[in-house]
């Protein structure tokens, strides 16, 4: 079973996702905030589920050693970004290698790097008048959204739409699912002995 950190900064949406899936082969065993006060660490709250803030504002030049320490205190195994909104630096990226992965609201290398978050992402698909837009997840490099993808799910721009109404459609049709079967499946995979196939 696999320890699985779930870092956030805002509402949790993907969050209750990975919450409300059934994943045999790992447990949400941390919930680790940029900020106090977020939605998402009421969610870990009601779930049962531990919960830690990390500002990376307060001490900026120990963030690194005080998230590592957090992570490595709870034996966690894989970490997701789910919505967090704080690049990682790069001695945390190396303390869990291709063991980060991050959820991307778009079909990356598409509408992704510095600036694209949230509704900017939808806005800058709609400007652009793209007919598909959908999720990544991908591993953690030291560039935004820019590691290895591992998965990716596609979804229909519609006519009319809004950033707001495409953001919603992108969560529940390729968000929502696509993160919980990515963390399954790795999950599955790192719990695999080193002689297993």
């Amino acid at each position: 079973m696999i320890n699985v950190a779930v870092l956030v900064s805002g509402g949790g949406t993907n969050l209750q996702a990975l919450l409300d899936a059934d994943n045999p082969y790992g447990r949400i065993a941390l919930v680790v905030a940029s900020r106090p006060g977020v939605q998402a660490l009421d969610r870990a709250v009601a779930a049962g589920v531990e919960t830690a803030v990390v500002d990376p504002r307060q001490e900026p030049d120990r963030f690194a050693d005080r998230l590592i320490a957090l992570l490595t205190s709870y034996d966690i195994g894989l970490v997701v970004l789910a919505g967090y909104l704080t690049i990682l630096p790069l001695a945390v990226i190396e303390a869990f290698p291709r063991r980060i992965v991050n959820v991307h609201p778009a079909l990356l290398p598409s509408f992704g790097g510095p600036g694209f978050y949230g509704l900017r992402v939808h806005e800058a698909a709609l400007a652009r008048g793209v007919k598909l837009t959908g999720a990544t997840v991908h591993y953690v490099d030291a560039l935004p959204d820019h590691g290895e993808i591992i998965a990716q799910r596609a979804v229909a721009v519609l006519p009319g739409d809004t950033p707001a109404t495409l953001q919603r459609r992108v969560m529940e049709q390729a968000e929502w699912v696509l993160l919980p079967q990515v963390v399954q499946t790795l999950c599955r995979e790192l719990s695999k002995g080193p002689h297993d196939e």
